[in-house]
């Protein structure tokens, strides 16, 4: 389970691993071009049942952590549904990942 930390919160968001490397490279996207959006998702079963929403700005110190040391291979369709959302009002679904037969991307280090 990879950790989100954003802004002054010391209190991490829980993201499984491959899912962060995905969001990871849609988030920063986003702000690398200065753009604010917010990233929704639905809570872990062993958490309290809902979702939760952040608003994320360029400004705002964002930092993120995985449990395992080497990056996973990247789903093209799965970074370019996240993409889509973040671009749509709403702003990022935190959406499962769809089994596709497309090739996946060069893990990225970093």
């Amino acid at each position: 389970m990879g950790s989100l930390y954003y802004g002054d919160s010391a209190e991490p968001i829980g993201i499984e691993d491959r899912a962060l490397a995905h969001l990871k490279v849609v988030i920063s996207t986003k702000l690398r071009r200065n753009e604010s959006f917010t990233l929704s998702w639905k809570h872990p079963e062993t958490d309290a049942v809902g979702r939760s929403t952040i608003w994320l700005h360029p400004s705002i110190p964002l930092r993120f952590v995985f449990d395992e040391a080497e990056p996973p291979e990247l789903s093209r369709p799965w970074i370019e549904a996240l993409a889509h959302s973040a671009n749509s009002t709403g702003g990022i679904a935190l959406i499962d990942e769809q089994i596709s037969s497309d090739a996946p991307l060069e893990a990225s280090r970093g």
